[in-house]
């Protein structure tokens, strides 16, 4: 058997041990009773954010959008679909950039939309522009 997972809740942000051989099979938050995986991109704030990225097991991918943006708007549905097949080998992500500015800005953060994969605290992928799903799921694949 091996070490469980850090899982962080995407509803309540509780953070949850999940056996490794077990996240497939979903799971309830310890705290909130909601499922640990709901196939959707988690919407992040300052807090969260830290929760997910820095206290997770599981690879993040963040979408650094706004809702200005255009070409945002149009990666969204794609982003959604991506979760769908990510889901739970990695968690996805959206931080939204006119709101937590600071945020965006510590990780220079110039051009939107924006992907971000994080690993044990750490960014190790970055890429930006529009893509469609398959290759967000190709793109995050690669680089885990």
């Amino acid at each position: 058997m091996s070490e469980p997972l850090i899982v962080v809740c995407p509803h309540c942000h509780a953070p949850n041990r999940v056996p490794a051989e077990k996240l497939g099979a979903g799971g309830t938050c310890g705290k909130c009773k909601q499922a640990l995986f709901a196939g959707a991109p988690v919407e992040l704030d300052a807090e969260s954010f830290e929760r997910h990225v820095g206290r997770s097991d599981l690879p993040v991918l963040v979408d650094f959008w706004a809702p200005w943006c255009g070409p945002c708007r149009m990666v969204a549905p794609a982003f959604a679909a991506a979760a769908r097949q990510l889901e739970p080998r990695l968690r996805l992500a959206k931080l939204n950039t006119e709101e937590h500015q600071a945020l965006a800005a510590r990780f220079g953060i110039r051009s939107i939309p924006t992907l971000a994969l994080f690993r044990d605290g750490r960014e190790i992928a970055r890429q930006a522009g529009a893509m469609d799903a398959a290759n967000i799921v190709r793109w995050a694949q690669a680089h885990l």
